[in-house]
């Protein structure tokens, strides 16, 4: 397994990420009350998108979920924005985190390695949730569910994993976790 992270640790690297780091999963902060944050819909994506709330379960079920794991890869990028107010800016850099953590997601499924990827807000998967249609998820293997979904303290991780949460003036940073044995 060792060599196998330590691939996808270059990889990452090499793909974009701007800094990668493995922790033990007990050093990993949850709180049920980050859940409250998901259901102000700040973001706009509560009931929207199934792998957000309240469509990806119970807050006390998947902080649970994450014990069954001892450690986690953590990797963040950081991009840089014309200003504070570049949404077009922060839209395309979420676009590229959601493709570097889709590609890390199928690196742990082709291998058969049992790993849980979560990422940063909404799936993003595909452009229209299925869920905003009454359907079915179409992509149920590969969907990405948030580190806020599961209760998990995202500033606690970032200084865990000895990264910055916040890296500058005109700048966007965005996280990532997988947890696995």
């Amino acid at each position: 397994m060792k060599n196998k992270i330590d691939r996808i640790i270059t990889e990452l690297y090499a793909l974009g990420a701007n800094k990668v780091s493995v922790i033990d999963a007990m050093d990993v902060v949850t709180n049920v009350s980050f859940r409250d944050m998901c259901k102000s819909n700040a973001c706009g994506m509560y009931g929207k998108c199934w792998t957000c709330p309240p469509d990806c379960g119970d807050i006390n079920q998947l902080i649970k979920s994450l014990g069954k794991y001892s450690k986690v890869l953590v990797f963040q990028t950081v991009g840089k924005l014309e200003d504070s107010y570049d949404f077009e800016g922060m839209t395309e850099h979420k676009k590229q985190f959601l493709q570097l953590v889709l590609k890390v997601k199928k690196m742990f499924i082709s291998d058969n390695t049992e790993a849980l990827v979560l990422g940063a807000g909404g799936c993003g998967i595909c452009e229209r949730c299925s869920k905003r249609d009454n359907e079915l998820c179409r992509f149920p293997d590969l969907a990405i569910y948030s580190l806020e979904a599961y209760g998990i303290d995202v500033y606690a991780l970032s200084k865990s994993a000895d990264m910055k949460y916040i890296n500058g003036q005109n700048t966007v940073t965005y996280f990532s976790a997988v947890f696995f044995n």
